[in-house]
């Protein structure tokens, strides 16, 4: 079995590579950020210890969790995120366990993790690709995407290993840099299916 461990920073187009190796190779993608969704779920055990350390304010009057308010605390202080992913990532392991046990034996499959050097989760995989980009690409698609300003952009950046001590560890580098284009042509150099 072939288990890409897929990685980068913030903006730096982890999601853009995961859909072009599903779309190109039909590769499944297990995304990470789709399990931790699924840990605050509405009336999750992990949504409602959420809402016992910070307050009702955390839970919104559907139910779901008010994350523009959860990510203004958690990307400020730093123990109040380790306490988060304390909860979330344990969870978010169980779901790909239970996912590659599921995965015929000669699979090849992209596990899509945001923090998976951060999160120890790099025994799950065979390999492990990095995105990566320079730092004013990283922060204009940040403040795109999240419409926030770049003193934010860069707290978020900043809360994370750095890209280029997860360069040092990965078995395949990805720049994305500057186009869709250049990103898709270096996925086609390295998949070697």
């Amino acid at each position: 079995m072939r288990l890409i461990g897929l990685t980068g920073g913030i903006g730096t187009g982890k999601s853009t590579a995961a859909d072009y190796l599903h779309r190109r190779y039909n590769l499944p993608i297990l995304d990470a950020d789709i399990y931790a969704r699924d840990a605050v779920a509405i009336g999750s055990p992990i949504l409602t210890a959420i809402g016992q350390r910070y307050g009702n304010k955390m839970i919104q009057p559907d139910g779901t969790l008010a994350r523009p308010l959860l990510g203004a605390i958690v990307f400020s202080q730093p123990q109040e995120r380790r306490w988060l992913e304390a909860q979330i990532h344990p969870y978010v392991r169980d779901c790909f366990v239970s996912k590659i046990a599921n995965l015929p034996a000669d699979a090849t499959a992209v596990l899509a993790i945001p923090l998976l050097f951060e999160a120890k989760m790099t025994d799950l995989t065979t390999e492990i690709w990095v995105v990566s980009c320079d730092l004013h690409t990283q922060l204009e698609r940040i403040m795109t995407r999240d419409g926030s300003d770049r003193a934010a952009a860069a707290v978020r950046i900043e809360s994370q290993m750095s890209l280029a001590d997860k360069i040092a560890l990965a078995d395949v580098h990805l720049d994305n840099s500057t186009n869709i284009a250049d990103l898709a042509a270096q996925i086609d150099d390295r998949i070697s299916l």
